[in-house]
């Protein structure tokens, strides 16, 4: 079959499960996952598995608009507003996860530390669409929600910063400890990293002069989506982080022009599918028969990221002196995990050798639904407790 045969099935099923599993109240995400697992090569088999592998496009322009869009919530001024303590719970919630799972896999499950590394950093990551969608439904105010809604905005730009560094560390020990200097080891990274910072700032740069010149909403779309593919395929050719470099790209265009919300609201008309397709074919790439290798390291996972969710955000909480009940209740709300960790494990992928890219996919995509199943439930579980939702 030709390939756009495949895509409209792709696109349909997601479609179709997200309507079903609506029903049963869980979020989207979780029914393209399913989607794509049920039509893919692991179950029927619609998508033959030689066919999967040409997606591969579909994912890096979805990876390289989330990223984009993440960097357009981190506005000085706003960030400034929020206050210190935020941040501060911010980066520890993250590293939290980060080091739980890291140390976790490495000194009790004897992973090797590459592996160990990026699967830590993917763990940082948590999905504000879940959490956001209990909020709203249940009306809740108060301090958890205040402090909820700015940390799960911030946290998937702090998780692409971890992932950033945890990657190229990765890289430089697959080539062997031994024929790596300690200055390759400490310089490689953050050459990476700022490299892949400076393009970004750069292209948002010329992009924030361009849309000041364009007037009609379809040229300014056209111009935006040719501005983050340049920006995706000179960060893939000089071997810098795609999602640093869009993120980057996002948040130099939301502080230069801080009142243009159509730099920004205007891709709302073209990403939608690209995230349905994204989403679902991340379910079709979903390997059955390695969950029987890593079923054991997939537990694992979930436990110790939650683990770490909840420690790093009482600690954070804690020093920047927030109401007890964000301090006991935060990292309850904190675990859906969704789309930037799905997308940090296909770049895992891509620079780890099989099998071990493989198997952080695997982990991640079968850690996303369980996390999709059980995130809202205690999202709301800690927003009763803290005396914060208003209505049923």
């Amino acid at each position: 079959m030709h390939m756009l045969f495949y895509v409209s099935v792709i696109l349909l099923t997601g479609l179709v499960m997200a309507k079903v599993i609506r029903l049963l109240k869980l979020p989207n995400v979780t029914g393209y996952l399913l989607g794509g697992l049920l039509i893919g090569p692991s179950v029927l088999g619609i998508i033959p598995r030689d066919v999967v592998g040409s997606f591969s496009i579909i994912s890096e322009a979805a990876l390289a608009f989330i990223a984009y869009s993440i960097g357009s919530e981190l506005n000085i001024e706003h960030l400034k507003k929020i206050g210190k303590g935020v941040v501060l719970i911010t980066f520890l919630e993250a590293i939290g996860a980060t080091l739980c799972v890291t140390l976790g896999m490495i000194f009790i499950f004897r992973q090797p530390v590459h592996l160990s590394i990026v699967l830590g950093a993917i763990g940082s990551a948590t999905a504000p669409a879940a959490t956001l969608m209990v909020v709203k439904q249940y009306n809740a105010k108060g301090p958890l929600v205040d402090t909820l809604l700015p940390v799960v905005a911030m946290d998937d730009a702090v998780c692409i910063m971890i992932f950033g560094i945890a990657s190229a560390i990765a890289k430089i020990l697959l080539e062997g400890v031994e024929s790596v200097s300690l200055a390759s080891l400490i310089l490689s990274p953050i050459f990476e990293i700022i490299g892949a910072l400076a393009l970004g700032f750069f292209m948002g740069f010329i992009l924030a002069w361009i849309s000041k010149k364009v007037k009609g909403e379809d040229e300014l779309l056209s111009v935006i989506i040719a501005f983050i593919f340049l920006t995706t395929g000179l960060s893939i050719q000089f071997n810098f982080s795609s999602l640093l470099s869009c993120m980057m790209l996002g948040t130099t265009l939301t502080n230069i022009l801080p009142h243009n919300k159509r730099v920004f609201t205007v891709i709302e008309h073209f990403t939608p599918p690209l995230l349905v397709l994204f989403f679902t074919i991340s379910g079709v790439e979903l390997n059955l028969s390695i969950l029987k290798s890593v079923g054991l390291i997939g537990i694992a996972y979930v436990v110790l990221r939650a683990v770490g969710k909840m420690l790093g955000g009482y600690l954070g909480a804690a020093a920047a002196k927030s109401p007890k009940t964000v301090r006991n209740y935060l990292g309850f709300a904190l675990l859906p995990q969704a789309g930037v960790a799905i997308g940090l494990s296909m770049v895992a992928q891509r620079i780890l050798p099989a099998p071990y890219g493989d198997e952080i996919r695997t982990v991640i995509l079968a850690a996303v639904i369980i996390y999709e199943l059980i995130g809202p439930p205690l999202a709301k579980f800690a927003l009763v407790k803290a005396g914060e939702i208003q209505s049923e």
